[in-house]
């Protein structure tokens, strides 16, 4: 089991947190004909956002990914790899639990400086911070 949440940047955001709810099962179904290891075709908010969480929490898989000398080399990189799932409106990141405080913190910091909605997934009630900073 991981640590998740969630950046997305979408044109016309929900309204109300049940609004929010159906967009997010909707994104999670992953459904998009897409690579989604991938940044490529992504807005440029979230691409920004992308580079300043994978200097931190370096991807997992794709183009970005460590290699196994840079693994072999920092010891603690491994422990700070990061599944992300991108999709053309929102990442999803999942995190190790030992990584949770320093991956909400840094990546909700991120989905502010950048204009970015955030959610909380693995909380019972998460956070949705919209691009505007207001809550749902």
């Amino acid at each position: 089991m991981s640590y998740d949440l969630l950046v997305f940047d979408h044109a016309n955001p929900p309204k109300t947190r049940q609004e929010f709810m159906v967009w997010y099962e909707r994104f999670i179904e992953w459904e998009e004909q897409r690579d989604y290891d991938s940044p490529e075709g992504i807005t440029p908010a979230l691409y920004s956002w992308f580079e300043g969480m994978r200097e931190v929490f370096p991807p997992m898989n794709g183009e970005f990914a460590p290699t196994d000398e840079q693994l072999c080399a920092d010891e603690s990189l491994e422990s700070r790899l990061t599944d992300y799932s991108i999709g053309a409106e929102g990442i999803y990141a999942a995190f190790a639990w030992s990584q949770a405080e320093k991956a909400y913190q840094l990546m909700r910091d991120l989905a502010i400086k950048y204009k970015v909605g955030f959610f909380d997934v693995s909380s019972r009630d998460g956070e949705i911070l919209l691009p505007d900073g207001s809550r749902l």
